[in-house]
């Protein structure tokens, strides 16, 4: 296992709590290395600020532990659904933060109203369908990665392009090719649930942004051509 991956993973981890987007421990941070097919993710419970390389635990893609002492997130298996369906994705980030949870509980997509939004999410953020009795009773975390695939291969969307989701009852996750940017896009998903939520007080007639708006300051950052900020 890659051992500067496993404290990207720490440090976006313990970045969770300085971002605000988690209380208690309502959230983890995972990330894979393609190379070897293993997961290192928070164990389960685990207090950020106690959190270090040594505490994580690592686990294969069928959700076998590898390494560590530790239980893992109960969260694991929604990670795993995720990294074994999406070869693009490098992280995944679970939190329950505030504006973005309202969302997910009101089972409400985020409309991409402004060029904030369409910077990080192109178009609307959606929402996963809530869980079945039976999955709920049945591999629960299983399911909820499941779900989330569905929705994601429903809208045809590419994942790094609509790298968050909004489950209903429940919370968002979010991920990206590396740890860094899948919190990122936690953080950017949380800061433009708040904005369109403000935006409302406003004006609750606002509508979605323009598909040409959104198509330039997508493509501006994301696209083939893309030219903000410094390059590689």
């Amino acid at each position: 296992m890659n051992q500067e991956l496993k404290q990207q993973v720490v440090d976006a981890n313990m970045a969770l709590v300085s971002s605000g987007l988690v209380t208690l421990t309502w959230g983890n941070v995972s990330g894979i290395d393609r190379a070897s097919g293993l997961v290192a993710i928070k164990p389960s419970g685990v207090d950020y600020a106690e959190l270090t390389v040594d505490h994580l635990v690592v686990v294969n893609l069928a959700g076998d532990v590898v390494d560590g002492d530790l239980r893992p997130s109960s969260d694991t298996k929604t990670h795993l659904e995720l990294y074994r369906n999406f070869s693009e994705i490098g992280a995944v980030v679970h939190t329950h933060s505030p504006c973005a949870t309202a969302f997910s509980q009101a089972g409400v997509g985020l409309p991409c109203l402004g060029t904030t939004h369409a910077d990080h999410f192109f178009g609307e953020v959606p929402v996963a369908r809530a869980l079945t009795p039976e999955e709920v009773v049945g591999d629960y975390e299983h399911a909820t990665g499941v779900s989330i695939v569905e929705r994601l291969r429903e809208l045809e969307l590419n994942p790094l392009e609509m790298p968050a989701i909004l489950l209903k009852h429940h919370a968002p996750f979010t991920w990206g090719k590396t740890p860094q940017y899948a919190l990122d896009n936690s953080i950017a998903l949380e800061m433009c649930a708040k904005m369109a939520l403000m935006t409302w007080q406003l004006n609750p007639d606002a509508r979605r942004i323009p598909s040409h708006i959104l198509n330039k300051h997508h493509e501006r950052k994301h696209g083939a051509a893309a030219y903000y900020g410094q390059g590689k």
